[in-house]
């Protein structure tokens, strides 16, 4: 069979993905919104009856002074990745997307490698010998994921090598930590919570810790906090106005795309965080933090909220997102890593994000840019 590649309306894009049981936030038509400095366009093949069987959304960022643009899927596109016939969905992609100016594409297949539970997790931070997550040995491998893998590079994609900070490269994060959701009721999800996690719930409640979900008039509420935690945990934060544009496009094409959940006690909000849901897959997408009254576990509050909710939109995985790789005791990462674990969830490895060059000179470059930044 061969497959028809070419530019779909937005509400096309959106009927193809809310049919589907899980696609990323950033396969949505919306996200495009969120990226104004990109150009989206939504992508569809179409099979030999017409019939919209894959879909994509591509941002094209432009060279400056030049009309060529690098072409990025984040965590897409959409297609039947187990296809015998992968190379028939990829092709047509390839060719529209050099039609288009693009002088190389990236992507991030939504395909997982290897999933470790969090007993594993626990066992390889305790480990001394244990550098890095993916030396330790998973408590459940994909053979197809290796497959996939295998057939890309024979297409002549190359993977971009994990990032050396810490599993947080630019682009989006290959290690993720999810807490299955599907056909348990909050009672065993909670059952699976390390005995820290389940007594600072009950030390949150007893202090009187109400969480609340915001509104866009709360998201310079949410910012104070973003930025402080920014400079404690030393990352560069993102402009307000990131976070209102995110809320304005995300809402405007599902109300329950993106909620703003704040926990409060004694009338000073303490954390705020961020929800993105599509379809059964809800994301922790960002969060903040103060310093102040951290005895009052906010945070871990804060979490078991939203999960319950998610929970009540039927959620089937709670995905609290990226992940270190690295396990070393003196890596100011490894604690969030510990807290996540502590929902008993999985940490879980996807294949990455792949490149492949339709113009070999600025692909090679753009990398050399990137690498002096």
């Amino acid at each position: 069979m061969s497959y028809r590649l070419k530019a779909i309306t937005r509400e096309e894009h959106l009927a193809f993905v809310t049919a589907r049981p899980s696609v990323s936030h950033m396969q949505v038509p919306s996200w495009g919104d969120v990226k104004p400095d990109w150009q989206a366009q939504c992508l569809g093949w179409f099979d030999d009856s017409d019939r919209l069987v894959g879909a994509g959304l591509v941002l094209l960022r432009p060279l400056p002074k030049l009309k060529r643009y690098l072409a990025y899927l984040p965590e897409g596109p959409v297609i039947d990745w187990a296809a015998a016939d992968l190379e028939r969905w990829l092709e047509p992609m390839l060719a529209y997307l050099k039609g288009q100016g693009a002088f190389s594409v990236k992507m991030g297949p939504p395909v997982v490698a290897r999933r470790w539970s969090a007993e594993a997790v626990k066992a390889a931070i305790a480990d001394p010998q244990a550098r890095k997550l993916r030396d330790v040995e998973a408590t459940v491998q994909e053979p197809l994921a290796f497959d996939i893998a295998d057939r890309l590079r024979r297409m002549g994609w190359q993977q971009t090598e994990p990032g050396s900070e810490d599993g947080f490269a630019a682009g989006q994060p290959r290690y993720v930590f999810q807490v299955p959701f599907a056909g348990r009721s909050l009672e065993e999800i909670q059952r699976d919570f390390n005995q820290q996690w389940r007594r600072n719930i009950k030390k949150a409640e007893k202090a009187g810790v109400k969480v609340v979900q915001g509104g866009y008039e709360d998201l310079p509420t949410f910012y104070g906090l973003y930025v402080e935690t920014a400079e404690r945990d030393r990352f560069i934060p993102r402009p307000l106005a990131y976070f209102q544009r995110m809320w304005t496009t995300l809402q405007a094409e599902d109300a329950d795309r993106m909620r703003l959940y704040l926990a409060c006690h004694e009338g000073e909000v303490l954390a705020a965080a961020t929800m993105l849901t599509v379809g059964e897959h809800v994301w922790y997408s960002y969060g903040a933090s103060t310093s102040r009254k951290r005895e009052v576990q906010p945070n871990n509050a804060i979490q078991w909220r939203m999960m319950c909710d998610a929970h009540e939109l039927g959620a089937a995985v709670y995905d609290f997102r990226g992940i270190t790789d690295t396990l070393e005791e003196d890596n100011h990462l490894l604690g969030l890593l510990r807290f996540k674990a502590g929902t008993g969830g999985q940490a879980v490895e996807y294949l990455g994000e792949w490149d492949y060059p339709l113009n070999k000179v600025l692909h090679k470059a753009l990398d050399l840019y990137m690498s002096r930044r």
